[in-house]
């Protein structure tokens, strides 16, 4: 479950936008430049995160992405489940086709118990609590300065 570059990428920028005040547009070239990301990659990241109803999208001079109502609730498993797709948390370690109790891969019943205890820890990870964590100061989100994670 080692985790693809979009989906690090919108995990980072949806926290960004949850450390920003509630419903305010962040525009995406803004969010990119803060996070040291390829702008248009973002916004085809930030794009798909709408279409799966996580975000608003706003066209025009004040436009640009913020968070739905409750959106700081949006766990790390929902978000991941959009970004790597609903087979997620299906797939083998070894990234064999087929890989079950019956056609067991090397790693299968090892991986099984660790899989299990990253899925909780996805489920029970919230928005919220990694924007807390980043505007604590005691976590970053990007390589950049901590001081361009203030509100805009």
């Amino acid at each position: 479950m080692i985790l693809s570059r979009t989906s690090q990428y919108a995990v980072q920028a949806l926290i960004y936008m949850a450390t920003q005040p509630a419903a305010t547009p962040v525009l995406n070239k803004d969010m990119a430049a803060k996070l040291g990301v390829p702008a248009p990659y973002l916004a085809k990241i930030l794009q798909n995160l709408a279409r799966g109803n996580l975000l608003f999208s706003f066209r025009g001079r004040l436009g640009g992405f913020c968070l739905r109502e409750n959106g700081a609730q949006v766990t790390l498993m929902q978000i991941l489940l959009l970004t790597e797709g609903p087979t997620f948390t299906q797939n083998c370690l070894l990234g064999l086709k087929k890989c079950s109790d019956e056609t067991a891969c090397p790693l299968h019943t090892r991986w099984i118990p660790v899989k299990k205890k990253i899925m909780d820890v996805l489920e029970d990870t919230t928005l919220n609590k990694l924007a807390r964590a980043v505007e604590s100061g005691k976590y970053r989100l990007a390589d950049v300065p901590a001081q361009l994670f203030e509100p805009v």
